[in-house]
Order: structure tokens, then sequence, then C-alpha cells
């Protein structure tokens, strides 16, 4: 039974790699369910925290207006106790991720050398698929990536759609209404805060898809790169075996490889700084834009401080859970290219003849009439 289903002479899809995840997954075991329940419920509470802290900000900000020293002191002990318990949740979800990964990552890795084991080690892997150069690289670094990455995202993906959730409700109630006068004709806004993030929210995301379009592909080049200078180089630490006219050549070979690294690492830095104009501007506008979307109805007496910075914070918070595209864009695409790398690697493997298998064909046509 082949692993993988073909598409194409080199092509591949990553149903071996999903075989594989689903054995570690979906197997059952006690440790693995618990670390699941611990870390979904870890999400729901940290969002209960930050429900509570974006609350805090209304009652503290307000008590601040009205000058009240004795409602700030009460303040001051409940923002302890919610910063206290945030950082209890914050340290327990990264050793939750990090069980994950370690065990994702030991389940996939035992699986790849079981199969790996059962094969001819006679025949050449390199050039039979793209991505699967250098095995060795693939089941130390692609490995780690592919299952590092996809537990965080989904982790933070879930966090993000609750947030999100969560926070319209409180723009649209601490919000409200407004009412603009364009060219003489009274119109009313309901939930206008809510409007103003999603149109915010989707105008950085198009342009974080814009400036990263090439983030994928330039993050597959880049490690490929790496693994074949890699490659390359273990030649010479253990001595090249041929004339000096040989090792010339492998050198020139080496130093061509060494600079299509840096070429793909130039390409990383331009691609980084389009995507950081993005993710910065991003960062210093999203507080301002709350603020003069609630600066009218401050003005108006139809606001209080606390409300104003309440919307504000609730306003940010919304931002970045509908921003998770953005927020994860880079590292998205270094999870595809690893997997990528994974799933040829695995489709090569699942091709190479299992072990005796060149004997028994040699027998047969030993034995064979002629």
């Amino acid at each position: 039974m082949t692993l993988f289903s073909q598409n194409g002479s080199n092509g591949h899809t990553l149903a071996g790699f999903w075989r594989l995840s689903r054995r570690f997954w979906l197997a059952g075991k006690p440790s693995v369910t618990g670390l699941i329940v611990l870390m979904i419920s870890v999400v729901l509470l940290q969002l209960l925290v930050q429900f509570y802290l974006n609350l805090w900000n209304r009652h503290f900000f307000d008590a601040l207006e009205r000058r009240d020293a004795g409602e700030l002191w009460t303040q001051t002990s409940v923002f302890l106790v919610l910063a206290s318990a945030s950082i209890v949740l914050t340290a327990t979800s990264v050793w939750a991720r990090m069980t994950c990964h370690r065990k994702w990552r030991e389940s996939m890795t035992r699986a790849i050398l079981e199969i790996w084991s059962r094969k001819r080690h006679d025949v050449s892997m390199n050039g039979q698929d793209h991505g699967a150069e250098n095995p060795e690289y693939r089941l130390a670094e692609d490995v780690r990536v592919a299952t590092d990455a996809p537990v965080d995202l989904i982790l933070a993906f879930l966090s993000s759609v609750l947030t999100a959730l969560t926070f319209f409700s409180v723009l649209w109630s601490v919000g409200g209404s407004i009412v603009v006068s364009p060219f003489g004709h009274r119109i009313e806004i309901p939930g206008y805060l809510v409007l103003g993030v999603m149109g915010y929210s989707t105008l950085m995301t198009a342009l974080m898809l814009w400036f990263g379009r090439r983030m994928t592909s330039i993050s597959e080049q880049r490690n490929q790169n790496e693994a074949e200078f890699r490659a390359a180089a273990e030649v010479l630490r253990g001595g090249y075996p041929g004339s000096e006219a040989d090792v010339a050549s492998w050198m020139d070979q080496l130093h061509l490889r060494l600079q299509a690294v840096l070429r793909s690492w130039r390409n990383l830095c331009w691609q980084l700084v389009d995507m950081t104009l993005v993710s910065h501007a991003n960062f210093l506008f999203a507080p301002v834009a709350a603020y003069f979307l609630c600066f009218p109805k401050y003005l108006s007496g139809a606001m209080s401080l606390g409300e104003v910075t309440q919307s504000a914070a609730a306003f940010v918070t919304v931002q970045g859970a509908v921003n998770w595209l953005v927020d994860n864009y880079q590292r998205l695409a270094d999870w595809r290219s690893s997997a990528n790398r994974v799933a040829a690697l695995l489709s090569t493997i699942d091709r190479m003849p299992e072990q005796g298998e060149a004997a028994a064909n040699s027998e047969s046509r030993e034995v064979a009439p002629h």
C-alpha cells in the first residue's frame, strides 16, 4: 500500500503527511487527549481573563476621571489578580504547546524511520523528487517545523475566532450607534465601531496578502538552497576522493550553492521588509484609528473616558483577532514549505524498493525457463 496518491511524475499530495499525523492525534492516547483538553481550556480561560481586563479598563479610567482614589486602589487590586492569572495561563500554554510539539515530532520521526527502514538503502534519494533531496535535513529540520507550527497556528486561530466574537459584542454594546449628517441628511449608523474595525482589518489583510504574496515560494527556495549547501559541505568533512581538478570543480559548485543561499536570503530580506511596512504601520495606526472613531461621541458627552479606553482596547483586540492571517502569514508560509518537503520525502520513500525485493526478482529470473 502506498502512502501517497501520485499526481504526475514528481507530484504528490499531503495525504501521507496527514495519515502519519492521524496516528498521533487520533490514536486515543490519554496523554495526547489530556494535552488537547488542557490547551483548549487554557484558550477559553485566557479569553475570560482578557474580557475582564477589557472591562477593567473601563472601571479604572472612569475612576480616574472622577478622581476616586478608593476605587482606583480597588481596581489596582483587581488588575493584580487578573495579571497573575494571565501570567500563569500563558506559562501553562507554553508548556502544553511545546509538549505537543515534542510528542508529535517524535511520533512523526519514528514513523518515517520505520517506513524507511523497510526500504533498500543502496538506492539514492537525491534527484528523485524535488524537495526530497538531503533526507537527513528533512528529518531534522522540516519535520520539526511541520509539527511545531500547526499546533500554534490552530490554537491561535481558535483564540482569534472566539476573541473576535466576544469583543464584537463589546464594541456593539459600548460603542452603540452614531449619527452623521452628510450633505444635510441625518443618518444613524448602528454598531459603527464594529463596522469600523471590519473595514480597517479588511484593508490591513488585503495589504499583507499583496505585499507578502511571494513569501511561500521564497521560503521554500531558501530552505532548499540551505539544504543543498549543507549537503555539499558534508563532502569536504569526509575528504573529497577525487583528483585536484575534481576538488577544484567541487569547490566551484560549493561556491555556487553558497551564492544561491545568499541570494535566497536577500530575497527573504526584501520580502520581510515589505511585510514589516504593513505590520508595523498596523501596530501604530490601530489604536489611533480606534480613538478617532470614539472621539465624536466622547466630545459630545455620549461616552465616558472609561468607555473610550474600553472601546479602543476592544477595537485593537478584535482587529488583532481578525488579522490572524496577517500576524501568521510568514509562519504559514514556513509551515507549508516544510510540510511540502516532508510530503516529498515520504513520497520518495514510498517509491523506493522494499528490502529483499531486488533479490527476489533476481531469483525469479534465475529459475525462469529459457
